[in-house]
């Protein structure tokens, strides 16, 4: 069993002021694997007075010597890759597959940062202006569980790279993921309280953040319930807030496309990360003449598509976090059957081959309407809803009739003419025949799938501020 009863505070790991016990799970089997002591507001004021004592020499530090940082935490993570993906498998439930990228994408947002940083300006020339790009200040880093090492790392790249330091609460779910993490950063001996981790409740220790004076930029990745929130806390000190919200993101199957080829990318793109990913290409829109052809292939596909064994390499869709999330998700398919749309693989209950753990069997609603509840709202599950429509005007129509805006595919063989859909979406990211992710390239959402942008300049501008020096 796991015990973690420790955090990070100014430089070394001290027990926490905070007595509260919770539970680790491991999701795949419903049984307990330890518990984590979690901090409280004492703690992450304690984090905060040190990341604010830490901040004047660090901003003041060389652009070569951050660089040097970044790469170094880039090696001390990339040493524990192994460890981080047992870390991911057995407290989060990915599978192997996914978990193996997870780990890899912790190390190397930090040497993109630091690629990123080697090439930027802090200074430039506007008229008789000089502009010098500028730190914020301590900002407060606030990560989900379910990629909890990846945003853990790709924040505190952007924010150390701009000259910020750093407070991080991480999802108290993913305890071990942080663990390992926080072990590896440590290694890499950066100043004392340049980075601090507090793993605690977003009602303690995140609120802390979002309201407390001397945090000047709160960077969040969740709900878009809980990103409201963050953004009304902080505007009474009127910090600078980057949210990256939820998602209902459409796949748009072209008429031209060949579905042999197009149905498995559109699941893939649903089922990623066990459903549980903000950019899931959760509702495939197809011509409506071809929605028996679409149905054929789905249920043919869906029968290869494998929920179980995250330790399995032919597993592809794991259990849901918690059994709350199970519960959730489990809520929204039998909406879907009480709602009236075709259930065409899947349903409710566990797959034939599960008899514990928080699985849900890989599940395809059609027939659905855009305005059925389980087309409106994030289910952040392996459930999918395929809609039709009679020409693209509808379905462009369709893709952006949603609160979200966070991220869309367009399935085509007339890339041009999917380029021209992409640029009527609304949505921060819009992949064509792909699924592939640029690391310099800004990630966010339009309306309620979040304010700001992550990776890339845009990461980092997000944590400067600009002054402009005329003389």
């Amino acid at each position: 069993m796991h015990q973690i009863n420790e955090i990070y505070i100014n430089g070394q790991f001290v027990t926490p002021h905070g007595e509260e016990l919770f539970d680790l799970f491991n999701p795949a089997t419903a049984q307990p694997i330890g518990q984590i002591r979690l901090a409280d507001e004492q703690d992450a004021h304690a984090a905060i007075k040190a990341a604010k004592q830490a901040f004047p020499e660090f901003s003041r530090t060389p652009k070569a010597t951050r660089v040097a940082h970044l790469k170094r935490m880039h090696a001390a993570v990339a040493g524990v890759e192994a460890e981080l993906t047992q870390a991911i498998i057995e407290e989060y439930g990915a599978p192997v597959s996914r978990a193996v990228w997870m780990a890899k994408h912790a190390a190397s947002v930090l040497l993109d940062a630091a690629r990123v940083l080697q090439d930027y300006d802090f200074t430039r020339r506007i008229g008789i202006a000089e502009v010098i790009m500028q730190p914020l200040g301590v900002a407060g880093l606030i990560t989900p569980w379910n990629s909890n090492a990846g945003f853990i790392c790709g924040k505190l790249a952007a924010a150390l790279a701009a000259g910020c330091t750093a407070v991080i609460k991480p999802s108290e779910m993913s305890a071990l993921q942080t663990s390992v993490v926080t072990r590896a950063l440590h290694q890499a001996g950066l100043p004392a309280g340049v980075f601090n981790i507090v793993t605690g409740r977003g009602e303690t220790v995140g609120a802390v953040l979002s309201t407390h004076a001397d945090i000047a930029k709160v960077s969040f990745t969740g709900s878009t319930a809980v990103g409201k929130h963050i953004l009304r806390a902080g505007a009474e000190t009127l910090k600078r807030i980057t949210l990256e919200l939820g998602g209902k993101s459409p796949v748009l199957v072209l008429d031209d496309t060949d579905l042999k080829k197009a149905i498995p990318m559109a699941l893939q793109a649903g089922f990623m990360n066990s459903g549980q990913a903000c950019i899931a290409g959760t509702r495939i829109l197809v011509p409506a003449h071809r929605l028996a052809e679409v149905e054929r292939l789905i249920i043919k596909e869906v029968a290869n598509i494998r929920a179980g064994d995250p330790q399995d390499p032919n597993t592809s869709v794991g259990p849901m976090v918690s059994l709350k999330q199970w519960q959730r998700v489990q809520a929204y398919i039998q909406m879907g059957i009480e709602e009236g749309a075709h259930l065409l693989a899947g349903g409710p209950g566990l797959p034939d081959e599960c008899t514990a753990g928080w699985f849900i069997k890989p599940t395809v609603f059609s027939r659905v309407t855009n305005q059925m509840t389980i087309a409106r709202e994030e289910i952040f599950g392996p459930v999918l809803s395929v809609i039709t429509y009679k020409d693209e005007a509808e379905a462009l129509a369709i893709a952006n009739d949603t609160p979200y805006g966070l991220q869309a595919y367009i399935l085509s063989t007339d890339v041009k003419k999917a380029h021209t859909l992409a640029s009527q979406i609304d949505a921060g990211r819009v992949l064509i025949n792909t699924l592939a992710h640029e690391p310099l390239a800004p990630f966010g959402g339009f309306k309620q799938s979040g304010i700001g942008r992550e990776y890339g300049t845009f990461g980092l501008e997000a944590f400067l501020e600009p002054k402009s020096i005329l003389s």
